[in-house]
């Protein structure tokens, strides 16, 4: 079973970057999930699927997937881009678009 390590992207719900700091070792499923014929929720035989193991560095993900014999793909972060706006910038005179009320 292989494994993914990434860092995960802020939640579209704040603007804040908790939880972005840190490097995740999750491990991805080697079959499609399955419908429950009994209930209809999506199920699979694999448990390894709901491990997530948080690193403080990447080397330190990489080295526990090495000692522990698990391959790894490390998937980089793209870098964040950050606008700084000020709410004054809505009032300026040579501000782009329309001002309306």
């Amino acid at each position: 079973m292989t494994a993914r390590i990434y860092q995960p992207a802020k939640t579209a719900m704040s603007s804040g970057t908790a939880k972005t700091h840190k490097w995740v070792l999750e491990f991805v499923p080697s079959q499609p999930r399955q419908k429950d014929p009994l209930t209809g929720w999506n199920s699979s035989s694999e448990t390894q699927t709901q491990v997530r193991l948080k690193f403080d560095t990447l080397e330190a993900a990489q080295d526990y997937a090495r000692a522990h014999g698990i391959p790894a793909r490390i998937d980089a972060p793209h870098p964040r881009k950050v606008v700084v706006k000020t709410y004054s910038d809505n009032f300026r005179h040579d501000r782009y678009g329309q001002w309306t009320h």
